[in-house]
């Protein structure tokens, strides 16, 4: 790995101290590359060729299925006469994916809140533990790679997949990102890091054709992935399926060898995404075709034969995969440590950690009147909608759980294959919020009848309405509006109790044209295997809310750099569904992202939009203060107080608002603090210095004058100024390719 940044740096001292030895036993680097030279000498091409693809095994007849391992999406055999152990595969994310419940019936699993939600948290600490809950879980079934670790960012905040991310800023993605994936691998087990590059929109996403300069990628998303690959140091990169520049990602010479390999030092194996292959791109950087059915199906089957054969790939290129791919497995422990299926999991202990990442991640957008948190006092709460009454929804997708204990609720989507569910987590919000009112009646309506959900919420002490939104892998939301009418019955409901507070319940940003009309909003998300609990506790006030929008929430799609979705014209939508159906073989769909490099809240600062609620927006039921910092070299110090009655946190963030005299919006270092009512805290923030910098004629590079920072309780509001003038530094001292 090449030397990280100073906060970096710190950032993978943080880890060591957080699970020490032996969480962290992997082997040396020389110990690695020399097993790997040795096994890989004794290998024969048969066998070298079988570790460059993986099965399927959803498509394997039963009969014929490997025995004894784990069933998952992907399955390499490996050389067991050489101890090189098989690879076994499972989706992930956000828990150990089962889509539906099928792929293994009903074999559950923690399901943590969505990476949207986890972004809320801005705490890498927790989101490691997060991912080491889950690595323990992919070990505990029998799995040792797990196919984690999304960093896209949010540019398109209509994308099916946001839920699978962690926010629209490089920073904030790449260092929680990192964290999770560090979690995940401290089990013996690889992660993936994907999905490589630019992946932002699913409709036309295996032709989609993106078109994007060098220095916008490098200052963005390559920045985000290139972080989290500094601080997780990933085993695996999957490559993404669509096109940048008009090279298809997984066989693009410059992303997977110039960029990932040359310029950040990336030393594990390249994967395809499933069918993201198009030709036999071994010299282009891919390593590892996945999801093929069988030898001879794939351009890693018979086609790689024979390019081999007429020598247009030679040896020395299969070797070199191949030992990647070997190397890896020593270096994480994969060989010392071989995983086996059906051992114990404490799913109590494990699912206390999902709520704790839930409550952690539910933002309050809104609160007029202090009408959060819910009265102690309040003896009749009606709770409407979205099926509070069983629990809370998940995205759809390759990255579904099927929780611990079974979907309270499996619903069908229509026209759709069998393993893409609506499922519902069990955590019932309306019995959690009955535990939290014993003295109370709180009742349910079912909110398909707006006049008669607010006919039920007249004379209540307070009204909840939960909204939802489902949001799916091969499904974008072509209008962030929410589905099925909820907005009239938030509107009804509103009319007719003047205290009503809504609960979203989303895989990204959704427009609210009802916002003027209700009081108090909290943004809960996809809120996992204890979701329910975490927001009543919230609503209840037993937890203080503490999380911070990690995406911008437009007014109107028409202040997006794209306001109508691209592509959006050729999709045809399912009879009785509100996903759609889209070849996935057509001319090719060009985007081009107006906003370059200044993705999100950049975006809206440069074109002076002010949006619905801005990226980094989060109320609390208690305030807090902030000193104005003071810079010395890249580190600011300043402090912060809770100067209200209740223990809370804060998230500090740290902005460049101006650079040698041109106007900037760019996050430079957070910190999260947590403080007891009256207790005040020094806080420390070092700067990440390729964010003050450009990617500038192969390098970063930072030109000289004066820099203002501020501190802000969001990307909108900024005061406590501070200024240092800064001499020109080059790539060397900032640092980047060498």
């Amino acid at each position: 790995m090449k030397n990280p940044s100073p906060r970096l740096a710190a950032s993978l001292l943080f880890a060591t101290a957080l699970c020490p030895l032996p969480c962290f036993a992997h082997s040396s680097e020389t110990d690695a590359d020399a097993r790997a030279e040795k096994a890989v000498a004794q290998m024969t091409e048969e066998e070298k060729l079988s570790l460059m693809q993986t099965e399927l095994l959803a498509r394997i007849p039963f009969d014929k299925q490997p025995k004894d391992i784990a069933i998952g999406v992907g399955y390499t055999p490996g050389v067991p006469r050489l101890g090189v152990p098989l690879l076994t595969e499972s989706d992930a994310s956000l828990g150990v994916a089962n889509m539906g419940g099928f792929i293994r019936p009903k074999d559950g699993a923690t399901a943590l809140p969505s990476a949207m939600a986890m972004g809320s948290t801005w705490d890498p600490g927790l989101i490691e533990q997060g991912g080491r809950m889950m690595g323990g879980e992919t070990r505990a079934k029998g799995f040792n790679v797990l196919l984690a670790g999304g960093v896209n960012l949010v540019r398109e905040p209509r994308n099916g997949r946001n839920f699978e991310y962690f926010s629209e800023d490089p920073l904030l993605s790449g260092t929680l990102a990192g964290s999770s994936i560090r979690g995940i691998q401290s089990n013996n087990i690889v992660s993936t890091m994907k999905h490589y590059v630019l992946n932002a929109q699913e409709t036309g996403r295996s032709f989609l054709n993106v078109n994007i300069d060098e220095a916008a990628m490098r200052e963005s998303d390559l920045l985000a992935f290139e972080i989290a690959n500094e601080i997780g140091q990933p085993g695996s990169v999957m490559c993404s399926y669509n096109k940048v520049n008009g090279v298809h990602s997984c066989e693009n010479d410059f992303l997977l060898n110039t960029v990932l390999r040359h310029d950040w030092g990336f030393k594990g194996w390249v994967m395809s995404d499933w069918g993201g292959v198009h030709s036999v791109s071994v010299d282009k950087g891919l390593d590892q075709e996945s999801g093929v059915r069988s030898l001879g199906e794939s351009y890693f089957g018979k086609p790689l034969h024979d390019t081999l054969a007429d020598g247009s790939i030679k040896p020395s290129d299969i070797d070199r995969s191949v030992t990647r791919i070997v190397r890896t497995m020593y270096k994480l422990g994969l060989a010392d440590h071989p995983v086996s299926v059906g051992n114990p999991i404490d799913f109590e202990a494990n699912g206390k950690v999902a709520q704790a990442i839930a409550e952690q991640g539910i933002v309050l957008l809104k609160n007029e009147g202090n009408l959060l948190p819910v009265a102690a006092s309040a003896r009749k709460i009606v709770v409407i909608g979205a099926h509070a009454d069983v629990g809370v929804p998940s995205g759809g997708g390759s990255s579904q759980v099927w929780p611990a204990g079974g979907a309270s609720l499996s619903l069908a989507i229509p026209g759709d294959a069998i393993y893409h569910r609506r499922l519902y987590m069990p955590s019932s919000p309306l019995q959690a919020l009955r535990e939290q009112f014993p003295d109370a009646d709180v009742v349910y309506d079912d909110g398909t009848d707006p006049a008669r959900a607010a006919e039920a919420a007249k004379g209540a002490d307070i009204a909840i309405v939960f909204a939802e939104q489902f949001m799916a892998e091969g499904h974008d939301s072509l209008d962030l509006m929410l589905p099925d009418n909820q907005n009239g019955l938030i509107e009804a409901v509103a009319a007719a109790n003047p205290k009503t507070v809504v609960v979203l319940e989303t895989g990204g940003p959704v427009l609210m044209p009802w916002i003027d009309k209700v009081p108090a909003v909290i943004e809960a998300w996809y809120a996992g295997q204890r979701g329910g609990h975490a927001i009543a506790r919230v609503l209840s006030g037993a937890v203080n809310p503490s999380g911070r929008l990690p995406v911008t929430f437009p007014s109107s799609v028409d202040q997006l750099p794209n306001p109508v979705l691209p592509g959006s014209d050729r999709i045809t939508l399912k009879p009785g569904s509100d996903l759609y159906d889209m070849p996935t073989e057509q001319e090719p769909l060009n985007v081009t992202y107006p906003e370059g490099p200044d993705v999100g809240y950049r975006w809206f600062a440069k074109q002076d939009r002010k949006p619905l609620f801005a990226f980094g927006h989060g109320l609390s039921y208690t305030n807090f203060a902030m000193s104005a910092p003071k810079l010395s070299g890249m580190t600011a110090r300043f402090t912060v107080s809770n100067t209200g009655s209740r223990g809370g946190a804060s998230v500090a963030q740290l902005y460049l608002v101006s650079r040698a005299g041109k106007a900037e919006r760019r996050l430079v270092g957070y910190q999260r603090v947590e403080l007891a009512p009256g207790a005040k805290q020094s806080a420390t923030i070092t700067i990440e210095p390729r964010l003050l910098a450009d990617w500038h004629n192969g390098g970063w590079w930072m030109p000289k004058g004066e820099y203002r920072f501020a501190l802000g309780d969001d990307a909108q509001h900024l005061d406590r100024e501070v200024s240092v003038k800064y001499a020109e530094r080059s790539w060397k001292e900032v640092g980047g390719k060498q």
